[in-house]
């Protein structure tokens, strides 16, 4: 995977009137079986807790834009929900059909990775379906390892897939 360069792109804060378009990107993911364990498209009304509860401090959701379209999104979120977890996040990359193979998912995890210090994460972590090999790609790009594997846990009406853990070290912790 080479590093190309994307003219053009501006990663932002995600706002709320970003939301359709997020929710277009995510959905457009769904019927391939490949991305997300949903199986039925989402609304934006439904996505719109999941959206207020990030902030730009703690669990940013940012957009990729290019030309003034908004040509991808990642998110951050919280790992287990235990206290003792708050400095390890999962990290999510989606990238709109029309934009997909022109690095957008690269710049995007670039500044994750830069960014992932200041906002106090020391570990990131990607649940990604095996068959997903352009994801598994990238995550292997920037350093991540395979860090568990959970066989045939999600169910769609074709089969099973399995779930693959990837995860990186982002900074030491201190003891």
């Amino acid at each position: 995977m080479s590093d190309r360069p994307v003219a053009s792109i501006d990663i932002r804060d995600a706002e709320l009137s970003d939301l359709e378009a997020i929710v277009d990107i995510y959905n457009s993911t769904i019927a391939s079986r490949k991305v997300t364990a949903d199986i039925e498209p989402v609304s934006t009304d439904s996505r719109r807790d999941w959206f207020d509860a990030h902030t730009p401090q703690t669990y940013p959701i940012w957009v990729a834009e290019q030309n003034q379209e908004i040509a991808g999104w990642l998110s951050f979120q919280p790992f287990y929900g235990r206290p003792a977890y708050q400095k390890t996040s999962e990290i999510s990359i989606y990238v709109s059909p029309e934009f997909r193979r022109q690095g957008i998912g690269q710049q995007l995890m670039k500044q994750a990775i830069a960014h992932s210090p200041q906002l106090n994460f020391s570990t990131l972590l990607g649940f990604v379906f095996a068959q997903n090999e352009p994801s598994l790609r990238l995550l292997k790009h920037f350093g991540f390892q395979e860090w568990g594997f959970l066989p045939t846990v999600a169910q769609f009406d074709a089969g099973y897939c399995d779930l693959v853990i990837m995860g990186l070290k982002v900074t030491v912790p201190s003891v």
